[in-house]
């Protein structure tokens, strides 16, 4: 097992990315630790952890809000008394370029995706320091790290605001044996996508792909277990694409 006895907080873990990674963790040892606004379906994820006879937490968390961060900390630190693993993976997303998007809604995108990943971040490093280290690994975007496309603007710089926190992290803790990397998803078969597209809207999206296909949970799961595992042990400060080769098309 690749991460036994490990202790990982997994943010966004109730759906999508953050379900498969919590799923994948969980069977390969981790004591896994599901933070998400969606109750029923972080609750769900853990007791499907648990009837696989994993260990599994679920504790409802606000990324954008640091009261909610500390609380996901201390209930972390009291029940399994370090933290290992950081997955930065709650976000948001909403289509629109600079003229047509609300303040509102810009506002909350770069309030989750980016502003979460450095709360979420403040709250554990030190307990990391105080430990002798772990690892983080945050979730930005193939559109967040080599190019973006039109209509995103809030979403593409958020992610990249995510992609430069990620090396700066990476600088700044690599002498206290904190590794930071981030992965840059292409696009992917998840609820969040599914909500901002119609089945006709999705179905061509997809078809434009160099793979013809949206990248499974699962697969993108399985390059955060590589960050997150000591097999990486000598990777930080690294932006990796995991995009079916999206970003190297022309």
């Amino acid at each position: 097992m690749r991460l036994k006895d490990k202790v990982a907080i997994i943010t966004g873990g109730a759906k999508g990315i953050g379900q498969a990674t919590a799923f994948l963790f969980a069977g390969e040892g981790a004591k896994v630790i599901i933070a998400d606004l969606d109750k029923k379906e972080g609750e769900r994820t853990a007791r499907e952890i648990k009837k696989k006879e994993g260990e599994a937490l679920f504790i409802r968390t606000d990324v954008s809000e640091f009261k909610d961060v500390e609380k996901m900390v201390d209930i972390a630190l009291n029940t399994y008394k370090k933290i290992d693993i950081l997955f930065n993976n709650a976000g948001v997303y909403a289509r629109g370029d600079v003229v047509s998007i609300s303040q509102g809604t810009w506002d909350k995108i770069i309030k989750v995706n980016l502003k979460g990943v450095f709360l979420c971040s403040k709250a554990v490093i030190p307990v990391m320091k105080g430990q002798g280290g772990g690892v983080i690994v945050n979730s930005s975007s193939s559109v967040g790290w080599h190019a973006t496309a039109s209509g995103i603007a809030a979403y593409a710089a958020s992610k990249g605001g995510v992609t430069l926190l990620t090396k700066a992290m990476a600088n700044d803790y690599l002498r206290n044996n904190i590794r930071v990397n981030c992965i840059c998803p292409g696009p992917t078969d998840t609820p969040l996508i599914r909500k901002s597209r119609t089945k006709e809207q999705l179905k061509a999206f997809a078809d434009s792909l160099p793979s013809g296909r949206l990248a499974k949970p699962e697969e993108i799961a399985r390059a955060v277990l590589f960050l997150a595992s000591d097999d990486a042990v000598s990777i930080t400060g690294v932006a990796f694409p995991v995009d079916m080769g999206q970003t190297a098309h022309i």
